[in-house]
């Protein structure tokens, strides 16, 4: 018996000229990505020459103005990663429940409530940043009688508040991208509507909604007004939610201004601009591989 054989059809021009056109901007993004890479590193190789790595990542001492300046970034990456995982404790499961009620429980309010959850996430930063300065840190520190509202707690708060329309958004287009067949098919076997949510929908949903989680926690950890005007600016290791904080963002945007450039202040800072990229660069890469592990099963 003969093999079919399977032959490409033949492209036009106009489909040719398209190919070649998307294939450019293709290389044009990863060209970018590329040199701003190079960009990063080449700069911060500078501060390398007075400061090991070690000293850097695991020492606590921020001290730039000192003789002879001290530039250990711990403090400021344990504070971006406490203010992002107590904002990931909030968001996540707001944004995840919202995601479902929108998906599959609003009807008709779905119309009203989906728009106004992504007018939400279209709120500037700056303007949520306010609201933590003038309202949740008055309210902080009278009713738990702290000595400031600036700290972790109320970055966190706000931090989660502009992850959750993000999350409840692209959630909710992950629960309506399952097939309603299979869906159809939960009731036929006499399942309830909250079982089939549960134990048929979310679950077929799963790459969606880890991906629509860890993109959303990904913009809280590069954010950086917020964490500026409400997270204290302490640069020191917390001790305690109340503790105020410096995120890795907070310090570049406080002090990148004021820098010498090629002094070593200057080199640390596009230190730490490397070390944001990759935290950033890891909750893509585990939103992709949470995203492929789901969707294999």
């Amino acid at each position: 018996m003969g093999q079919a054989l399977l032959l490409r059809p033949k492209l036009s021009p106009t489909e040719k000229g398209a190919r070649l056109f998307f294939l450019i901007c293709a290389l044009v993004a990863l060209g970018q990505m590329l040199l701003i890479m190079v960009f990063l590193l080449g700069e911060a190789a500078g501060l390398f020459k007075t400061t090991s790595l070690w000293d850097f990542l695991f020492s606590s001492q921020w001290y730039p103005t000192y003789d002879p300046p001290e530039f250990g970034a711990a403090a400021l990456i344990v504070g971006s990663l406490a203010v992002t995982f107590l904002s990931s404790l909030i968001a996540a499961p707001v944004g995840l429940c919202l995601a479902v009620f929108l998906a599959c429980l609003a009807g008709r309010w779905r119309e009203w409530i989906k728009p106004a959850v992504e007018l939400m996430a279209g709120i500037p930063s700056v303007v949520l940043g306010f609201l933590g300065l003038v309202v949740v840190a008055p309210f902080m520190r009278e009713v738990l009688d702290l000595p400031t509202g600036l700290n972790i707690l109320n970055a966190s708060v706000i931090l989660a508040l502009m992850a959750i329309p993000s999350i409840a958004s692209l959630g909710e287009d992950a629960l309506t991208a399952v097939p309603r067949e299979i869906q159809d098919a939960s009731y036929a076997l006499g399942a309830t509507r909250w079982e089939t949510i549960w134990r048929v929908t979310i679950p077929a949903a799963m790459s969606g909604l880890s991906t629509a989680v860890i993109l959303g926690l990904g913009r809280a950890l590069g954010e950086t007004l917020v964490v500026l005007m409400v997270a204290g600016g302490a640069a020191r290791i917390p001790g305690s939610l109340f503790d105020s904080a410096r995120p890795l963002t907070a310090t570049l945007a406080a002090e990148m201004g004021e820098t010498a450039i090629g002094s070593p202040h200057y080199h640390a800072l596009f230190a730490l601009g490397v070390v944001l990229f990759l935290l950033t660069l890891a909750f893509n890469l585990l939103a992709h591989w949470l995203g492929q592990k789901w969707r294999k099963r």
